[in-house]
């Protein structure tokens, strides 16, 4: 009994996670099954209408009294087809509104996250100074640069300078200058005054990195400008590199000036 109850709770531990993947894949196969079954049923009722209105016809009946003698006959038919469709809706609305609770689950959590770093990161200052605090950030960054090996690593060359840059957000490498990153930085404080927000996306289109899958899902606003800090670090092959980090992580939401 042991053994069926574990294996139970394994099984809809399964499906709680897997629900909105479930859903779906119920949702695809109800959509093929709803167009089979209404062909199947149009097919069919085709069929019963010709033998019905032969019949009818040899009866001399009325037009109006032959489809009164079809219709009971053929919307059976379909009962198959619009039942498989109405699961399937249900289906597909079931797994949107699992994914949508998920994701503001996430979103909530990430938030809390957030918020959390910031407060340590201000409370790291107040109780070491902001010289230790900024040594230590220097210390983070070298070992980012040290670990990330530069003979595998393609250089993205972006415009002006031939500085070596390190993205401590995304851990790509590129080739710019501090004076090109802080007029990105100032180009783009001057976007978010006038239009209250801008993303991450905006910030690499400036300094001409390529976007990235979630650059566009974070950012900054009025309430917290876009700040870089620069760390002066050395590359695996003995090659000076300025890591790149942001005061203010980028935050999910930033489109909601409060």
């Amino acid at each position: 009994m042991t053994s069926i109850r574990d294996g139970l709770k394994h099984f809809e531990k399964f499906v709680t996670d897997n629900s909105p993947g479930i859903l779906t894949g119920i949702g695809v196969v109800g959509t093929v099954a709803t167009a089979y079954l209404t062909g199947k049923a149009t097919f069919k009722a085709a069929r019963i209408r010709d033998e019905e209105l032969s019949r009818a016809a040899q009866e001399e009946l009325p037009t109006i009294r032959q489809a009164q003698l079809l219709a009971p006959v053929v919307w059976k038919l379909y009962i198959p087809a619009v039942g498989t469709g109405v699961m399937t809706v249900a289906c597909i609305v079931g797994a949107n509104r699992v994914g949508t609770r998920r994701a503001a689950a996430l979103a909530a959590a990430y938030s809390i996250s957030e918020r959390a770093l910031d407060e340590y990161k201000a409370k790291v200052i107040e109780k070491i100074g902001e010289k230790k605090e900024r040594d230590i950030r220097d210390e983070v960054a070298q070992d980012r640069v040290s670990s990330h090996s530069m003979a595998n690593t393609e250089v993205i060359i972006t415009g002006d300078g031939d500085v070596l840059c390190y993205d401590m957000y995304t851990g790509r490498t590129f080739k710019s200058s501090v004076e090109s990153l802080r007029k990105a930085q100032n180009d783009l404080n001057h976007k978010i005054l006038n239009n209250f927000y801008a993303s991450l996306s905006d910030f690499y289109d400036l300094i001409g990195l390529a976007r990235t899958t979630t650059s566009d899902d974070v950012g900054w606003n009025c309430d917290q400008l876009l700040e870089l800090i620069f760390s002066t670090t050395m590359t695996d092959d003995q090659r000076p590199c300025i890591a790149v980090n942001f005061k203010v992580t980028p935050i999910r939401n930033y489109f909601r000036v409060q």
